[in-house]
Formats: C-alpha cells, sequence, structure tokens
C-alpha cells in the first residue's frame, strides 16, 4: 500500500530493532509512562466524579430541586403555586414547606434546621418517606405534635422513638410579662438515615400545620419545593413558575443553595488531574530523550536519505511520526488499561480487603458499601488529548534537530 516517504520510514523505524538497546529501553519507558499516566487520570477523575454523584444524589434525595419561596413574607396562595407546577410537564412533584432554625433538647441541646412538611405530599419532592429506619412518615398527623429526627441528631439528642424533646424557636411571642421565646414540646415518632450527614445529624421534619400553629403563621409557608425530571433545569423552572405566580418571590435551585459544596468539589477534581497529569508528562519528557538519541544513532541514515533527495522538511516528519505514534501507543495502553482497572475497581477492593483482612472504607464513616466510580466520556476525551498532545510537542525538537542535519558532517567519519 502506497505511503508518504516519512510515514513509511517512520513506520519502519518504529518496528525496526535498534543497534542501541537502551534507546529502546527510553522508548518502552516514554510509553509505560505516558500509559500509566492516562490510567491513573482516567481512573481518578472517575472515582472523584463518582463520589460527587453520590453525595449529589444522597443530598438531592432530601433536599429539592428548586424551591419558590415568599420574600420577606410567608408564601399564602401556596396551594396555586403547587397547581401551577404541576401543570408544568418538567415538574415531577410540588410540596408546601416550612423551615425554621431550632434548638432541639432532649438529654442533650443540639441546633437543626426544623422542616415541616405535609406528609402526603413529601413523598412527591424527597425520598423521606423511604429513608424512615423507625416509624413512619405518615404519623406526622396533624394534631399530634410528633417530630421525626436524623439517625445522628437523635443520637447526639440521646433520645429515641417515643421520647419527648423541646424545640426552641428562636421567634418571641408577646405575653403579659413581655417576650418570651417560642417553644413546644413534641414526641419523636421516627428516625430516618439519610446517608448524609448534614441531614442526618441537622434536620428534623414535624407535620406542616403543627409547625404553622405553633408559629401563628395562618396558613401561610415559606414556599413550595419542586422536584424536575431534570434537575439541570431547576432554576428556569422555579423562575418560570415565579413569573406565572406574579408577585415578589424568591427563587433559588440546587446548585445556589449548595454552590460552596460543588465548587469545592470541582476545585479538588481540576487540582488533582492537574497533579496526576505530571505522570503524563513525565512519559513525555522520557519521549524527548528517547527520540534526541535516535537522531544521534541515525545520523549517518539521515544524511544518505538526505543526499537521496529527501528534504528538511520531510526529515522532520519522518520523526515527528515516529514519535507521534510511540505517544499513540502509550495513550491507547493507557485508555485500556484506565476503563479496565474503573470498571473492576471494587472487585480490586475486595480483594485487597480480603487478603489483607482490612476494612479500607468502613460504612459507618463512609456510608458507602464500596468505591463509587462515574466514567465520564468527556472526561476521558480531554485525557486522551492532553496526552496526544503532550506527546506531539515533545516530538517537535528532535525532529527539528535530525532535520537540521548535515549530510557532508554527518557521513565525514563513516
Amino acid at each position: 500500500m502506497f505511503k508518504p516517504i516519512p510515514v513509511a520510514i517512520g513506520l519502519r523505524y518504529l518496528r525496526a530493532k535498534r543497534r542501541n538497546g537502551f534507546i529502546s529501553f527510553i522508548s518502552l519507558a516514554s510509553i509505560l509512562g505516558i500509559a500509566l499516566g492516562v490510567t491513573a487520570l482516567i481512573t481518578t477523575l472517575a472515582v472523584m466524579s463518582g463520589f460527587q454523584k453520590e453525595i449529589r444524589d444522597r443530598m438531592l434525595g432530601m433536599a429539592a430541586h428548586a424551591t419558590v419561596s415568599g420574600y420577606g413574607e410567608p408564601l399564602q396562595d401556596w396551594r396555586r403555586a403547587v397547581q401551577v407546577a404541576m401543570n408544568d410537564a418538567r415538574v415531577v412533584g410540588a410540596a408546601p414547606y416550612v423551615e425554621k432554625e431550632a434548638l432541639i433538647s432532649g438529654a442533650n441541646n443540639q441546633p437543626a434546621m426544623l422542616r415541616a412538611v405535609d406528609p402526603e405530599q413529601e413523598g412527591k419532592v424527597s425520598e423521606l418517606p423511604a429513608k424512615m429506619v423507625q416509624g413512619r412518615i405518615a404519623d406526622l398527623a396533624p394534631g399530634s405534635f410528633n417530630i421525626v429526627l436524623g439517625k445522628e441528631l437523635a443520637i447526639w439528642l440521646g433520645v429515641g422513638v417515643g421520647d419527648d424533646v423541646i424545640v426552641t424557636l428562636a421567634e418571641f411571642r408577646s405575653t403579659p410579662v413581655g417576650g418570651v421565646q417560642t417553644m413546644k414540646r413534641f414526641k419523636v415518632s421516627g428516625i430516618f438515615e439519610a446517608g448524609y450527614n448534614e441531614f442526618d445529624k441537622g434536620l428534623a421534619v414535624v407535620n406542616l400545620s403543627d409547625l404553622q400553629r405553633v408559629l401563628r403563621m395562618g396558613d401561610g409557608v415559606t414556599g413550595v419545593r419542586l422536584k424536575l425530571h431534570d434537575m439541570a433545569r431547576a432554576f428556569e423552572v422555579a423562575r418560570d413558575l415565579a413569573l406565572q405566580l406574579k408577585g415578589p418571590y424568591r427563587v433559588s435551585d440546587w446548585t445556589q443553595d449548595n454552590a460552596n459544596l460543588f465548587r469545592a468539589l470541582k476545585m479538588e477534581k481540576t487540582v488533582m488531574a492537574i497533579l496526576l497529569s505530571l505522570i503524563v508528562a513525565m512519559g513525555a519528557f522520557n519521549l524527548v530523550s528517547s527520540q534526541v538519541m535516535l537522531v544521534t544513532d541515525k545520523q549517518a541514515d539521515i544524511a544518505i536519505l538526505r543526499t537521496l533527495g529527501l528534504t528538511p522538511g520531510q526529515v522532520m516528519r519522518t520523526f515527528m511520526v515516529q514519535g507521534g505514534l510511540i505517544g499513540f501507543i502509550g495513550t491507547v495502553a493507557g485508555v485500556i488499561g484506565g476503563v479496565t482497572l474503573t470498571l473492576n475497581l471494587n472487585r480490586i477492593l475486595q480483594g485487597i480487603e480480603q487478603l489483607f483482612g482490612v476494612q479500607l472504607l468502613p460504612e459507618d464513616v463512609y456510608y458507602i458499601t464500596g468505591l463509587p466510580t462515574d466514567m465520564q466520556a468527556g472526561d476521558v476525551v480531554a485525557i486522551v488529548c492532553a496526552a496526544l498532545l503532550m506527546a506531539f510537542l515533545a516530538t517537535l525538537y528532535p525532529a527539528w534537530r535530525a532535520s537540521r542535519t548535515a549530510p557532508a558532517e554527518a557521513l565525514r567519519y563513516e
């Protein structure tokens, strides 16, 4: 098959056995360096993406995708807001809520977020009914003044199902003797475990009408929580709902409510990618060394090719092809290794735990039973492009040096 001369010679140099074994060793080391770097990058970014997805899914299992709340005052026409939201095909569910900071007292005191919900509608916007480990969400009947606590919160308070807790709110109410903090006794009717510490240790749930009575809010609520088919469009859907209601409302979505967390996770992933890309860069430096030594070793060949009519540009392309193929082989090997390692990471982790009799990820500490991975095509493509670019740049100087070879000087001592 016809090949351009630089490509044909570059391929021949790649296949040919070299007189200098050290050059072959350096070339192999550069291939292995690039392959190991690509493998490490793919696996690490897949694990970090997996943890991000796990955190996001657990958080959004209890939090709303978006909320529309009253601006500076309770939302009174929330029933209409729920109806308008449910008429939107992008919305899965909508439910009212009241949320206040509170101090909960049992055997010990612990601050927490007190959320009042409608038990019949809560399942439309969160996974709270499925996260109950004791009791049922239906036990939060109107007028019962029952409360459901996160598992860690119940442990910190030293209470269990059937015990009473005192809920103290920041709101003051007027009495004949002056202002008094709002306090109410609730009975623990259930405990949930979300697998996310912010909720397990910092959230308590009561019935909507019970908290409205305690706060004397009438029929008002803090706002309406929304669950969507596509959470990436959360702000857009919430904004459209607020515009249809035609009033001063505050709109927020899960990315705004947890902006610092996801910004920190993204920064951590970016920094880790930059650090691990240094492994690929080391492989590229090895490629520079091997190519420089190859050019030195092939001085006579280059001179003969030049006398046969090969131009400096063709000589340069010859060594760029040869070095680029080394980078390509290392990158392909790294992609195969990274994908294989990522897909079998949990089996490898289990094997290490069984072999050494240790538990690398204790469930009571990390809330997970395995190592979550989420291999994203965009990450793999970016890694491949970066590795190929480094390999290409590594071939430029050796190839340019080869093109500058003077035939007479190279053949003087041959």
